[in-house]
């Protein structure tokens, strides 16, 4: 069996761009993936269709040497741009490899270690009361893990998601580009206001929720050092059970600093490109959850190396899945395979309607029950896709906010 063509999809599904990518061969057999850098598909794009040429006569059940070959294939290895199209092309090959051997893709991977993969939910209205009683009804719903709400604005003003239209994309014609800029004015973010109001409403959401369930906030690397220690210290201890992505990590030693400075658990690693980016925040005991995102690491084949790793550092696997269904698909997977797992991320509760999920376009096998996912058993990753719908839509322009502070300075989303 030899890989024909492969080829990637870049079109807007719910609410913003997903990139899927579709690899066959010559005995009929093909296989789907998905790369994981948002607003950033159409590069993705064009490091698969690069790859294209190294790819086509290969043969897609040797997944570990096309990782090796497509990482090295260049001088300048690695890189968020390639590892995202790797990370689609590897999950595509698990698939065929699935289908082909007539598996699901937990066999390739050393067989199952549970049956239901447990997942945290997140809730998504603003700091206050509405998300305390949105959190109440993730716990009826049998959600005992989740992540309340950071502040957007640090004001008692309705809650505006990344989804909402008060933060802007690039206008698309001429006539809407005054409504752009009016937009573009609300994009304010401070982030002081911001910490102060929503360590207030943590604080009175442990008061309501109790002991028992697990609560985090996504502080998505917004913060300086100095902002999150103060976020941090404004906590009484166990109001948190873990702080995921507080300040950016280009930088491990300003980690190290910071993780002097508090006892709350640190969920880290959504953005990290390689095993290589992880090294010191395992090496260091840094974090205590591995963020690993499974369509941006390098997929199913790297991310089953940072588990290995994790594993000797007592770090659980705490998978970023913020996007559609093949994702969801190789993260329950990989979720159910390694002994060293806390909870995947879904998109799929009530408290959050992205509109990432259509069995129009893609059908999964699993399911969701009782806030943990159903591990299927059909062979590969257990997807279907609709690929008429992807030929006949297209991409759309879209930017993550652009973020502002007060002074004009721009601040990271």
């Amino acid at each position: 069996m030899k890989i024909k063509n492969i080829i990637p999809y870049p079109v807007w599904i719910g609410s913003r761009n997903q990139l899927l990518v579709k690899i066959e061969t010559d005995n009929g057999l093909e296989g789907w993936g998905e790369s994981g850098l948002s607003a950033r598909e159409l590069g993705v794009s064009g490091i698969v269709e690069h790859y294209k040429n190294l790819l086509v006569g290969m043969n897609p059940l040797e997944i570990g040497k096309i990782w090796q070959r497509l990482y090295r294939s260049q001088y300048f290895e690695g890189g968020r741009t390639i590892t995202a199209a790797i990370s689609a092309i590897d999950l595509a090959l698990h698939d065929i490899k699935g289908k082909a051997l007539d598996v699901p893709v937990y066999e390739l991977l050393g067989g199952k270690q549970r049956e239901l993969v447990p997942t945290f939910a997140t809730t998504s209205e603003a700091p206050g009361p509405k998300m305390i009683d949105q959190a109440k009804e993730l716990i009826k719903s049998g959600w005992q893990a989740f992540r309340l709400s950071l502040s957007q604005d640090g004001g008692d003003e309705e809650f505006e998601s990344i989804y909402s239209n008060k933060f802007s994309t690039f206008p698309t014609s001429e006539d809407n580009f005054s409504n752009f800029r009016k937009q573009e004015d609300n994009n304010i973010f401070e982030p002081r206001e911001s910490l102060n109001k929503t360590a207030k409403w943590i604080i009175e959401a442990r008061k309501e929720l109790g002991t028992e369930v697990v609560l985090g906030v996504d502080l998505h690397h917004r913060f300086s050092v100095a902002e999150a220690a103060s976020f941090c210290n404004k906590l009484p201890q166990g109001t948190l059970d873990f702080l995921e992505e507080p300040i950016r990590d280009e930088t491990p030693s300003a980690y190290k600093a910071l993780r002097k400075m508090t006892n709350i658990p640190f969920a880290i690693g959504e953005e990290f490109a390689s095993k290589w980016q992880f090294i010191p925040y395992i090496e260091n005991d840094i974090t205590q959850f591995a963020r690993v995102d499974i369509c941006n690491v390098g997929g199913i084949t790297e991310s089953m190396k940072v588990a290995g790793w994790c594993e000797s550092h007592y770090i659980d696997m705490m998978p970023h899945n913020p996007l559609g269904p093949i994702c969801t698909a190789a993260s329950i997977h990989f979720g159910a395979s390694v002994p060293n797992f806390a909870w995947l991320e879904t998109r799929e509760s009530a408290a959050e309607n992205a509109g990432f999920t259509n069995d129009e376009i893609i059908k999964s096998s699993h399911y969701m029950e009782n806030a943990m996912y159903v591990v299927s058993k059909e062979p590969g990753l257990g997807i279907s896709v609709n690929e008429d719908y992807l030929k006949n839509s297209k991409f759309k322009q879209w930017d993550p906010p652009q973020l502002e502070r007060n002074d004009g300075s721009v601040t990271n989303w």
